[in-house]
């Protein structure tokens, strides 16, 4: 017969279940490679953990960086170099170039005097042609339809016609007009002059010039006056500015850095174009030089004096240009403008001289 004491449940915890627990990874691991091993010593505490071992593979940790060889490049370079030497070797050692008289006439008073009015022929025309380009490029992009049509017929017409024989009709303008007048149309006239004594060869070169300049430059104020965003002249507008100022402060500026390298490329377009007036028998440097091999028969050495002083002038301009382009940039771009030739050729000089300097010190 079973006792009370033998109902009821034992005293003290109660036993552990049999049924397994689920292990985590670290204890499935503990129970694959057994324990961590506990430091010996307080040695092994402060010892670092030993690295891995890198692949086998793998570059050194102190091997330098080579830059990729590109053979073609110096082959390409040296066949060019290679080319130049022949081309300036032919050039200097040919006797046809006539070297001494080149230097005899470069600087005589016929060939310096056709110079000088060449400058003056390119400055005038090209100072004159975008005043008068600026005006027909207002009339383009007025809202005016008779004056957009008068500017694009005008820039069509000389645009479209060689320039020689637009200097040889203003040449021959008298054939046509023998006589100009003001007055009433179909009335009385108040003025009249012979064209044939107002127009002489210089004069005439200069209206035909700067007529067709005109045309050019007025396509290229446009384009400059259009690369101005819209949204600015909204907001110069919305902020009371008058039209003179919004187009002295905001569009000339801005219109500058697209007018100025392609005025420089007119610029020296003008003063090549130039020697077309020599068939009108104008004394600028082409003629002038002709008029020294016709009576000497020394056609190249002449013809060389006058390429060298156009490369001359051309290079100056181009020296210009690039300075005046560098102004008007100032700000279109936050890393600022790149330094000159000058400043690089400076720059280049004081690396050689610190580095002269720290091998003496050594």
């Amino acid at each position: 017969m079973a006792t009370p004491q033998d109902v009821l449940p034992p005293s003290g915890p109660p036993p552990l279940s049999r049924t397994p627990l689920s292990k985590t990874p670290a204890a499935e691991a503990e129970t694959l490679t057994g324990p961590p091993a506990t430091p010996s010593s307080p040695a092994d505490l402060a010892a670092p953990a030993a690295p891995a071992d890198p692949p086998a593979d793998a570059p050194p940790a102190d091997a330098p960086v080579v830059a990729r060889r590109r053979p073609w490049q110096w082959v390409s370079a040296a066949a060019a170099l290679l080319l130049l030497a022949m081309a300036v070797n032919s050039v200097v050692r040919n006797k046809a170039f006539q070297w001494d008289v080149v230097g005899a006439y470069f600087t005589s008073t016929s060939v310096l005097d056709g110079l000088v009015l060449t400058l003056w022929l390119t400055a005038a025309t090209l100072s004159l042609g975008f005043v008068l380009g600026t005006v027909l490029a207002t009339m383009r992009l007025s809202g005016n339809p008779v004056l957009r049509t008068l500017s694009w017929g005008y820039i069509w017409l000389f645009r479209s016609t060689p320039p020689l024989v637009q200097l040889l009709f203003f040449f021959n303008i008298g054939a046509l007009y023998p006589t100009l007048g003001l007055g009433i149309p179909f009335g009385p006239e108040f003025i009249t002059f012979r064209t044939v004594n107002l127009l002489g060869p210089t004069l005439t070169a200069v209206i035909g010039l700067t007529l067709l300049e005109a045309a050019y430059a007025a396509e290229v104020v446009r384009g400059g006056i259009l690369s101005v965003d819209r949204g600015q002249l909204e907001a110069a507008q919305a902020l009371g500015l008058g039209r003179g100022r919004v187009l002295r402060r905001i569009v000339i500026p801005q219109a500058m850095r697209s007018i100025v390298p392609t005025a420089g490329n007119m610029l020296i377009s003008a003063l090549k174009g130039t020697s077309i007036v020599s068939v009108l028998a104008v004394s600028d440097l082409l003629y002038s030089v002709q008029l020294v091999y016709n009576q000497t028969y020394q056609v190249i050495p002449m013809l060389v004096v006058a390429t060298i002083w156009y490369l001359v002038v051309t290079t100056v301009l181009s020296v210009g240009q690039y300075y005046v382009e560098r102004h008007y940039a100032r700000g279109a771009t936050r890393e600022g403008l790149p330094p000159t030739p000058l400043q690089r050729a400076r720059a280049g000089l004081l690396r050689l001289q610190r580095r002269a300097d720290a091998e003496e010190a050594r």
